[in-house]
Protein backbone atom coordinates (compact mmCIF):
# COMPACT_ATOMS: atom_id res chain seq x y z
CA UNK A 1 0.00 0.00 0.00
CA UNK A 2 1.33 3.75 -1.00
CA UNK A 3 0.16 5.56 1.60
CA UNK A 4 -1.08 9.17 0.27
CA UNK A 5 -3.26 10.48 2.95
CA UNK A 6 -0.35 12.81 5.08
CA UNK A 7 -2.64 15.67 5.83
CA UNK A 8 -5.53 13.67 7.29
CA UNK A 9 -2.53 12.12 9.65
CA UNK A 10 1.36 10.82 9.52
CA UNK A 11 2.20 7.93 10.21
CA UNK A 12 4.06 8.10 13.59
CA UNK A 13 7.48 9.13 13.14
CA UNK A 14 10.05 6.49 15.00
CA UNK A 15 11.29 9.36 17.24
CA UNK A 16 7.24 9.69 18.44
CA UNK A 17 7.11 5.74 19.35
CA UNK A 18 10.46 5.50 20.85
CA UNK A 19 9.43 8.65 22.97
CA UNK A 20 6.23 7.33 23.87
CA UNK A 21 7.07 4.02 25.03
CA UNK A 22 9.86 5.44 27.51
CA UNK A 23 7.36 8.20 28.93
CA UNK A 24 4.91 5.65 29.22
CA UNK A 25 7.75 4.23 32.18
CA UNK A 26 8.58 7.37 33.14
CA UNK A 27 5.23 9.82 32.74
CA UNK A 28 2.51 7.92 34.29
CA UNK A 29 1.87 10.14 37.51
CA UNK A 30 -0.31 13.11 37.88
CA UNK A 31 2.11 15.95 37.17
CA UNK A 32 0.33 18.05 39.80
CA UNK A 33 0.92 16.40 42.91
CA UNK A 34 4.24 16.83 44.67
CA UNK A 35 5.90 12.91 45.60
CA UNK A 36 8.96 12.09 43.03
CA UNK A 37 7.41 10.38 40.15
CA UNK A 38 5.03 13.41 39.47
CA UNK A 39 7.58 15.58 39.90
CA UNK A 40 9.48 13.66 37.32
CA UNK A 41 6.16 13.48 35.25
CA UNK A 42 5.90 17.55 35.87
CA UNK A 43 9.53 18.01 34.09
CA UNK A 44 8.70 15.89 31.11
CA UNK A 45 5.17 17.74 30.37
CA UNK A 46 7.37 21.00 30.57
CA UNK A 47 10.37 19.74 28.70
CA UNK A 48 8.00 18.82 25.91
CA UNK A 49 6.00 22.14 26.23
CA UNK A 50 9.24 24.06 25.91
CA UNK A 51 10.49 21.76 22.94
CA UNK A 52 7.00 22.71 21.10
CA UNK A 53 7.44 26.49 21.85
CA UNK A 54 10.93 26.55 20.77
CA UNK A 55 9.87 24.95 17.10
CA UNK A 56 6.84 27.38 16.87
CA UNK A 57 8.81 30.36 18.35
CA UNK A 58 6.68 31.56 21.47
CA UNK A 59 7.55 31.14 25.02
CA UNK A 60 6.78 28.08 26.86
CA UNK A 61 4.32 29.64 28.91
CA UNK A 62 2.31 29.96 26.10
CA UNK A 63 1.98 27.13 24.54
CA UNK A 64 -0.97 24.72 26.18
CA UNK A 65 -1.80 21.11 24.92
CA UNK A 66 -4.96 20.19 24.32
CA UNK A 67 -7.07 16.75 23.61
CA UNK A 68 -7.13 17.10 19.61
CA UNK A 69 -5.95 20.04 17.50
CA UNK A 70 -10.14 20.82 16.91
CA UNK A 71 -10.23 21.38 20.39
CA UNK A 72 -7.63 23.48 20.11
CA UNK A 73 -9.13 25.45 17.42
CA UNK A 74 -12.65 26.14 19.27
CA UNK A 75 -10.96 26.97 22.40
CA UNK A 76 -8.60 29.20 20.91
CA UNK A 77 -11.75 30.77 18.59
CA UNK A 78 -14.57 30.78 21.51
CA UNK A 79 -12.15 31.66 24.40
CA UNK A 80 -10.76 34.86 21.80
CA UNK A 81 -14.20 35.00 21.01
CA UNK A 82 -15.35 35.85 25.14
CA UNK A 83 -12.54 37.72 25.97
CA UNK A 84 -12.49 40.64 23.84
CA UNK A 85 -16.64 40.64 24.32
CA UNK A 86 -16.15 44.31 24.89
CA UNK A 87 -14.90 45.01 21.38
CA UNK A 88 -17.37 43.21 19.85
CA UNK A 89 -19.18 40.81 18.33
CA UNK A 90 -17.70 40.00 14.65
CA UNK A 91 -15.95 37.57 13.73
CA UNK A 92 -13.90 37.78 9.87
CA UNK A 93 -12.60 33.94 8.69
CA UNK A 94 -11.33 32.92 5.56
CA UNK A 95 -14.21 31.04 3.49
CA UNK A 96 -11.91 28.26 2.96
CA UNK A 97 -11.14 28.15 7.09
CA UNK A 98 -11.47 24.03 8.02
CA UNK A 99 -14.76 23.06 9.18
CA UNK A 100 -13.45 23.40 12.79
CA UNK A 101 -12.90 27.06 12.49
CA UNK A 102 -16.37 27.23 10.76
CA UNK A 103 -18.05 24.98 13.14
CA UNK A 104 -16.79 27.58 16.27
CA UNK A 105 -18.37 30.22 14.08
CA UNK A 106 -21.36 28.91 13.07
CA UNK A 107 -21.74 28.62 17.28
CA UNK A 108 -20.70 32.20 17.94
CA UNK A 109 -23.68 32.82 15.29
CA UNK A 110 -26.27 30.86 17.15
CA UNK A 111 -25.42 32.87 20.42
CA UNK A 112 -25.89 36.19 19.04
CA UNK A 113 -22.51 37.44 17.10
CA UNK A 114 -21.55 37.58 13.25
CA UNK A 115 -19.59 36.11 10.86
CA UNK A 116 -18.03 37.04 7.77
CA UNK A 117 -16.35 35.20 5.40
CA UNK A 118 -13.65 36.62 2.78
CA UNK A 119 -13.77 35.27 -0.43
CA UNK A 120 -11.15 33.40 -2.34
CA UNK A 121 -9.65 33.05 -5.95
CA UNK A 122 -10.20 30.29 -8.54
CA UNK A 123 -6.81 29.02 -6.39
CA UNK A 124 -8.13 29.02 -3.25
CA UNK A 125 -6.27 32.04 -1.99
CA UNK A 126 -7.53 34.69 0.12
CA UNK A 127 -6.90 38.13 -0.92
CA UNK A 128 -4.91 40.25 1.83
CA UNK A 129 -6.44 43.21 0.54
CA UNK A 130 -10.09 42.16 1.44
CA UNK A 131 -9.32 40.42 4.32
CA UNK A 132 -7.89 43.82 5.51
CA UNK A 133 -11.11 45.47 4.77
CA UNK A 134 -13.51 42.99 6.73
CA UNK A 135 -11.48 44.04 9.94
CA UNK A 136 -14.67 46.28 10.51
CA UNK A 137 -14.99 47.92 13.81
CA UNK A 138 -16.73 45.99 15.95
CA UNK A 139 -14.40 42.81 14.94
CA UNK A 140 -13.30 40.76 18.11
CA UNK A 141 -11.10 38.08 16.06
CA UNK A 142 -9.91 37.21 12.43
CA UNK A 143 -8.69 33.51 11.40
CA UNK A 144 -6.71 32.53 8.52
CA UNK A 145 -5.17 29.42 7.96
CA UNK A 146 -1.51 28.95 7.02
CA UNK A 147 -2.30 26.46 3.88
CA UNK A 148 -5.19 25.12 2.86
CA UNK A 149 -5.63 21.19 4.38
CA UNK A 150 -7.98 19.96 0.59
CA UNK A 151 -5.76 21.82 -2.20
CA UNK A 152 -2.65 22.77 -0.23
CA UNK A 153 -2.56 26.72 -1.15
CA UNK A 154 -0.33 28.95 1.22
CA UNK A 155 -2.21 31.89 2.46
CA UNK A 156 -1.01 35.64 3.02
CA UNK A 157 -0.36 35.15 7.06
CA UNK A 158 2.13 38.11 7.36
CA UNK A 159 0.03 40.30 4.99
CA UNK A 160 -3.54 39.75 6.84
CA UNK A 161 -1.60 40.14 10.60
CA UNK A 162 -0.03 43.58 9.47
CA UNK A 163 -3.83 44.53 9.02
CA UNK A 164 -5.06 43.16 11.97
CA UNK A 165 -2.42 44.84 13.80
CA UNK A 166 -3.26 48.36 12.41
CA UNK A 167 -6.86 47.30 12.94
CA UNK A 168 -6.32 45.63 16.52
CA UNK A 169 -7.66 43.05 16.25
CA UNK A 170 -6.01 39.78 17.28
CA UNK A 171 -5.73 37.27 14.16
CA UNK A 172 -5.64 33.26 15.11
CA UNK A 173 -4.06 30.87 12.56
CA UNK A 174 -4.78 27.22 12.47
CA UNK A 175 -1.30 25.85 11.16
CA UNK A 176 -2.91 22.22 11.65
CA UNK A 177 -0.92 21.71 7.75
CA UNK A 178 2.25 24.06 8.21
CA UNK A 179 4.15 23.10 11.73
CA UNK A 180 6.85 20.78 11.30
CA UNK A 181 6.70 20.96 7.67
CA UNK A 182 7.32 24.55 6.19
CA UNK A 183 8.61 27.56 8.30
CA UNK A 184 5.81 29.38 9.98
CA UNK A 185 4.25 32.81 9.18
CA UNK A 186 4.72 35.39 11.88
CA UNK A 187 2.27 38.08 13.26
CA UNK A 188 -0.54 35.60 14.71
CA UNK A 189 -1.75 36.49 18.13
CA UNK A 190 -2.95 32.50 18.69
CA UNK A 191 -2.39 29.54 16.48
CA UNK A 192 -3.45 25.78 16.49
CA UNK A 193 -2.16 22.78 15.34
CA UNK A 194 -2.38 18.96 15.64
CA UNK A 195 0.35 16.55 16.92
CA UNK A 196 -0.88 13.47 14.69
CA UNK A 197 -0.63 15.55 11.10
CA UNK A 198 3.04 15.79 11.86
CA UNK A 199 3.77 12.05 13.01
CA UNK A 200 3.25 12.92 16.31
CA UNK A 201 0.28 10.79 18.18
CA UNK A 202 -3.18 11.21 18.00
CA UNK A 203 -5.38 12.82 21.04
CA UNK A 204 -2.58 16.27 21.21
CA UNK A 205 -3.70 19.21 20.22
CA UNK A 206 -1.31 22.42 20.50
CA UNK A 207 -2.97 26.10 21.12
CA UNK A 208 -0.25 29.38 21.72
CA UNK A 209 -1.70 32.36 22.92
CA UNK A 210 0.56 34.94 22.77
CA UNK A 211 1.03 37.34 25.73
CA UNK A 212 -1.21 40.57 25.82
CA UNK A 213 -4.23 38.72 23.27
CA UNK A 214 -7.13 38.78 25.63
CA UNK A 215 -8.72 35.27 25.96
CA UNK A 216 -11.29 33.87 28.38
CA UNK A 217 -11.93 30.28 28.48
CA UNK A 218 -15.19 29.14 26.92
CA UNK A 219 -15.38 26.26 29.42
CA UNK A 220 -16.25 25.80 33.06
CA UNK A 221 -12.87 26.62 35.37
CA UNK A 222 -10.35 23.94 36.18
CA UNK A 223 -7.52 23.93 38.53
CA UNK A 224 -5.73 21.96 35.69
CA UNK A 225 -4.27 23.25 32.72
CA UNK A 226 -3.69 27.14 34.09
CA UNK A 227 -7.55 27.50 33.17
CA UNK A 228 -6.97 26.80 29.00
CA UNK A 229 -7.41 23.06 28.50
CA UNK A 230 -8.98 21.71 31.55
CA UNK A 231 -7.67 17.84 32.86
CA UNK A 232 -5.69 15.37 33.38
CA UNK A 233 -2.37 16.08 31.21
CA UNK A 234 -1.27 13.18 28.72
CA UNK A 235 1.59 13.49 29.84
CA UNK A 236 3.04 10.36 27.61
CA UNK A 237 1.56 11.72 24.52
CA UNK A 238 2.36 15.21 24.78
CA UNK A 239 6.43 13.64 25.15
CA UNK A 240 5.92 11.81 22.15
CA UNK A 241 4.20 14.96 20.06
CA UNK A 242 7.36 17.04 20.63
CA UNK A 243 9.56 14.46 20.08
CA UNK A 244 8.35 14.11 16.29
CA UNK A 245 7.66 17.77 15.66
CA UNK A 246 11.78 18.56 16.74
CA UNK A 247 12.58 15.65 14.61
CA UNK A 248 10.72 16.64 11.54
CA UNK A 249 11.08 20.22 12.22
CA UNK A 250 15.06 19.02 11.29
CA UNK A 251 13.77 17.32 8.38
CA UNK A 252 11.61 19.69 6.75
CA UNK A 253 14.05 21.58 4.25
CA UNK A 254 15.13 17.92 2.95
CA UNK A 255 11.55 16.66 2.96
CA UNK A 256 10.32 19.50 1.24
CA UNK A 257 13.15 19.64 -1.54
CA UNK A 258 12.50 15.89 -1.83
CA UNK A 259 8.59 16.42 -2.17
CA UNK A 260 8.14 19.26 -4.08
CA UNK A 261 9.06 17.87 -7.45
CA UNK A 262 7.37 14.63 -6.60
CA UNK A 263 3.81 16.90 -6.53
CA UNK A 264 4.88 18.86 -9.33
CA UNK A 265 5.34 15.62 -11.13
CA UNK A 266 1.20 14.53 -10.50
CA UNK A 267 0.42 18.18 -11.27
CA UNK A 268 1.55 18.00 -14.97
CA UNK A 269 1.55 14.75 -15.71
CA UNK A 270 -2.61 13.95 -14.98
CA UNK A 271 -3.95 16.45 -17.01
CA UNK A 272 -1.76 15.03 -19.86
CA UNK A 273 -2.60 11.79 -18.93
CA UNK A 274 -6.51 12.15 -18.62
CA UNK A 275 -9.07 14.13 -20.03
CA UNK A 276 -11.16 16.31 -18.39
CA UNK A 277 -9.38 16.69 -15.21
CA UNK A 278 -8.71 19.88 -13.59
CA UNK A 279 -5.59 20.67 -10.86
CA UNK A 280 -6.47 22.68 -8.20
CA UNK A 281 -4.77 25.11 -5.47
CA UNK A 282 -1.82 27.00 -6.02
CA UNK A 283 1.02 25.78 -8.50
CA UNK A 284 4.27 27.49 -6.59
CA UNK A 285 2.65 28.82 -3.33
CA UNK A 286 1.67 25.68 -1.64
CA UNK A 287 2.70 22.56 0.85
CA UNK A 288 5.03 21.07 -0.73
CA UNK A 289 3.61 17.39 -0.34
CA UNK A 290 0.38 17.82 -1.26
CA UNK A 291 -1.87 18.14 -4.76
CA UNK A 292 -6.11 17.84 -5.50
CA UNK A 293 -7.71 17.45 -8.58
CA UNK A 294 -11.27 16.79 -9.81
CA UNK A 295 -12.28 14.31 -12.60
CA UNK A 296 -15.47 14.85 -14.34
CA UNK A 297 -17.69 11.86 -14.82
CA UNK A 298 -16.75 9.81 -12.32
CA UNK A 299 -17.74 8.89 -8.67
CA UNK A 300 -15.54 10.47 -6.20
CA UNK A 301 -16.45 7.25 -3.58
CA UNK A 302 -15.95 4.82 -6.69
CA UNK A 303 -12.55 6.10 -7.61
CA UNK A 304 -11.31 5.79 -4.02
CA UNK A 305 -12.16 2.31 -3.57
CA UNK A 306 -10.69 1.70 -6.71
CA UNK A 307 -7.34 3.26 -5.66
CA UNK A 308 -7.25 1.15 -2.53
CA UNK A 309 -7.88 -1.91 -4.57
CA UNK A 310 -4.69 -0.65 -6.60
CA UNK A 311 -2.70 -0.22 -3.68
CA UNK A 312 -3.29 3.16 -2.82
CA UNK A 313 -4.71 5.28 0.22
CA UNK A 314 -5.72 8.89 -1.27
CA UNK A 315 -8.77 10.87 0.17
CA UNK A 316 -11.35 13.34 -1.59
CA UNK A 317 -13.40 16.79 -0.81
CA UNK A 318 -15.69 15.48 -3.44
CA UNK A 319 -19.60 15.09 -2.55
CA UNK A 320 -19.50 11.49 -3.63
CA UNK A 321 -17.90 10.58 -1.17
CA UNK A 322 -18.91 7.98 2.40
CA UNK A 323 -18.24 10.61 4.57
CA UNK A 324 -20.42 13.60 3.66
CA UNK A 325 -23.37 14.36 1.09
CA UNK A 326 -22.27 17.69 -0.12
CA UNK A 327 -19.43 19.07 -1.98
CA UNK A 328 -16.46 20.26 -0.47
CA UNK A 329 -16.61 23.53 0.96
CA UNK A 330 -13.30 24.53 -0.03
CA UNK A 331 -13.97 23.43 -3.73
CA UNK A 332 -17.34 25.52 -4.02
CA UNK A 333 -15.56 28.30 -2.18
CA UNK A 334 -13.15 28.39 -4.67
CA UNK A 335 -15.32 27.81 -8.10
CA UNK A 336 -13.76 24.94 -9.36
CA UNK A 337 -14.91 21.10 -10.26
CA UNK A 338 -16.55 19.11 -7.61
CA UNK A 339 -16.71 15.93 -8.40
CA UNK A 340 -14.65 13.33 -8.72
CA UNK A 341 -12.07 14.71 -6.65
CA UNK A 342 -8.84 13.49 -4.82
CA UNK A 343 -6.57 14.93 -2.42
CA UNK A 344 -2.51 13.37 -2.72
CA UNK A 345 -1.08 13.95 0.15
CA UNK A 346 2.50 12.20 0.31
CA UNK A 347 3.90 11.33 3.73
CA UNK A 348 7.28 10.83 5.00
CA UNK A 349 7.61 6.95 3.40
CA UNK A 350 6.15 8.33 -0.02
CA UNK A 351 8.77 7.74 -2.54
CA UNK A 352 9.20 8.66 -6.28
CA UNK A 353 8.62 4.76 -7.31
CA UNK A 354 5.08 5.18 -5.72
CA UNK A 355 4.28 8.23 -7.55
CA UNK A 356 4.80 6.94 -10.77
CA UNK A 357 2.88 3.72 -10.31
CA UNK A 358 0.47 6.11 -8.94
CA UNK A 359 0.37 7.97 -12.15
CA UNK A 360 0.42 4.56 -14.19
CA UNK A 361 -2.63 3.01 -12.84
CA UNK A 362 -4.80 6.12 -12.04
CA UNK A 363 -5.64 6.65 -16.25
CA UNK A 364 -6.85 3.12 -16.53
CA UNK A 365 -9.34 3.59 -13.25
CA UNK A 366 -10.62 6.57 -14.11
CA UNK A 367 -11.42 5.43 -18.15
CA UNK A 368 -12.84 1.89 -16.57
CA UNK A 369 -14.95 3.82 -14.36
CA UNK A 370 -16.22 6.15 -16.97
CA UNK A 371 -16.80 3.46 -19.65
CA UNK A 372 -19.02 1.72 -16.64
CA UNK A 373 -21.21 5.10 -16.42
CA UNK A 374 -21.46 4.78 -20.09
CA UNK A 375 -18.99 7.98 -20.76
CA UNK A 376 -16.48 7.21 -23.19
CA UNK A 377 -13.50 9.47 -25.15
Amino acid sequence: MAYFDAASTEPMHPAAREALLTALDAGWADPARLYGAARRARMMLDEARADVADVIGVRPDEVWFTGSGTQAVHLGVLGALRGRRRAGHRLVVGAVEHSSVLQAGALHEREGGTVQAVGVGETGRVDAAEFASALEPGTALACLQSANHEVGTVQPVEEAAAACRAAGVPLLVDAAQSVGRVPLPSGWSLLTASAHKWGGPAGVGVLAIRKGTRWRSPLPEDERGGGRSPGFENVPAAVAAAAALRAVSAESAAEAERLFPLIDMIRTRIPALIPDVQVVGEPRERLPHLVAFSCLYVEGEALLIELDKAGFAVSSGSSCTASTLRPSHVLEAMGVITHGNIRVSLSRGSTAHDVRRFLNVLPDVVARLRSAEGVTA
